[in-house]
């Protein structure tokens, strides 16, 4: 029996050592498939014992909605901050407003007062133009009054600039307020499901507080929590103090400043123009009073020329009649035949005496003198009668012009104390 040949196999050594007689490139893919299964089943285990710390739980669902809730909490938190936040300021903001319009009812009230003071003035100016012709010469009252005029004029005009600009400030404060209530309810649009109650007490922090700064730093028994002041919470457009709140506070304080400025102003213009026109009403009164005095006293100088005047023509008279009777003595008898024997130019003694030429007496010529003489005393001292006279219805009536003047001035000075206090209405009749 013959024996078999075998073909020699060909043999190749793995990496223990042995030999094989498959291919080898049929022994090194099969070894590549096993490293990768083994590589892939360890990546697999280590990514199993990852997700255990780092996959979710099988309630995360759950677990979110926590998140979200809170996340919602604390935004709400933070968001009922910052209403807080606007509804002190919105009542600082109202209290500036009545606080402006109590500001304004006092310029509305002094500047009526002016008006009547105005008013006064211009009756004072007229009742001064019933004063005699006399009188009516301009003085130094007349000068007080215009002088008192002009004041009341210029503190007139600057009162109703001032009430003006407080108007206006009024107007621009319930604009503002407006604008902060829009954003008070646009902020408020996510507190319905929050308990508002909120002790409002604003802490100085550090600056440049982050968002975080908003929460609530610690809640007390009473419920209290502490806001940020206003100048270090953060701005952004999607968080719970955003610009639109910033620019509205911002302009809520501007606003207010400049309101609490126009107020304070006021009430010092108000003291300002009282303190003025108290002056010069008193100056004026002052120089009514003293033109009273000045009339009084030349009234009392005329009634004491008046006296002496009267006296003077009554001695006048006297003298006329006395005078009147000496000429009519000098004048003799109206009928010769009254004459007696010594009073005839043609006496026996005369006779006698004439008997001899050139022995003339004087007597007639010298009765007829004196008889002329005593004709121009008369008519001399008619003349000073006559205008005593004259001086006499002079003074009486410089007198009564200074007595009129006297109660035109002293009305005056009665009705202006009277109205001094403005408690009469505009249209009174005066």
């Amino acid at each position: 029996m013959a024996r078999a040949v075998l073909p020699t196999p060909t043999k190749t050594f793995n990496g223990s050592g042995l030999a094989t007689i498959g291919p080898q490139k049929w022994r090194t893919e099969t070894v590549k498939a096993i490293k990768l299964s083994n590589s892939i089943a360890h990546k697999s285990n280590h990514a199993i014992e990852c997700g255990k710390g780092q996959d979710p739980l099988p309630h995360l669902r759950e677990i979110l909605q926590e998140m979200s809730n809170e996340e919602a909490s604390r935004y709400f938190r933070e968001v009922r901050a910052v209403v807080n936040l606007i509804r002190h300021r919105f009542g600082e903001l109202n209290e500036e407003i009545k606080n402006l319009y109590k500001a304004k009812e006092a310029l509305e009230r002094a500047l009526f007062n002016k008006r009547k003071d105005l008013k006064m003035n211009e009756e004072s100016i007229k009742l001064r133009d019933n004063r005699p012709k006399r009188e009516k010469d301009k003085d130094g009252a007349d000068d007080l009054l215009q002088a008192e005029r002009m004041n009341l004029l210029n503190a007139k005009r600057m009162l109703e600039t001032h009430l003006d600009l407080v108007q206006e400030q009024l107007l621009i404060l319930d604009r503002v307020r407006q604008r902060v209530t829009a954003v008070l309810q646009e902020r408020s649009r996510v507190l319905e499901l929050v308990n508002n109650s909120l002790h409002l007490t604003v802490s100085a922090q550090g600056p440049r507080a982050s968002a975080a700064s908003m929460r609530m730093r610690g809640r007390r028994g009473d419920g209290a929590m502490s806001v940020p002041c206003i100048n270090n919470w953060h701005v952004d457009a999607l968080g719970p103090y955003t610009p639109e709140v910033e620019q509205a506070l911002q302009e809520l304080e501007d606003t207010k400043k400049r309101g609490a400025n126009l107020r304070e102003d006021g009430l010092e213009l108000i003291r300002k123009t009282d303190n003025l026109v108290d002056q010069v009403q008193t100056a004026v009164n002052n120089g009514l009073t003293q033109k009273i005095s000045e009339s009084v006293t030349l009234k009392q100088q005329l009634e004491l020329a008046s006296g002496k005047n009267r006296y003077a023509k009554h001695k006048a008279q006297r003298w006329y009649d006395t005078t009147e009777h000496a000429w009519n003595l000098s004048r003799g008898p109206h009928y010769s035949s009254d004459l007696q024997v010594h009073e005839k130019l043609d006496r026996p003694i005369i006779k006698v005496f004439q008997r001899h030429p050139g022995q003339n007496m004087p007597e007639a010529q010298e009765i007829v003198k004196g008889g002329d003489g005593l004709l121009e005393s008369m008519s001399a001292t008619s003349r000073n009668i006559g205008l005593l006279k004259l001086a006499q219805l002079r003074i009486k009536g410089d007198i009564s012009d200074k007595q009129a003047a006297i109660d035109v001035d002293s009305s005056i000075v009665r009705l202006r104390r009277r109205k001094a206090n403005h408690r009469w209405p505009l249209g009174e009749a005066f």
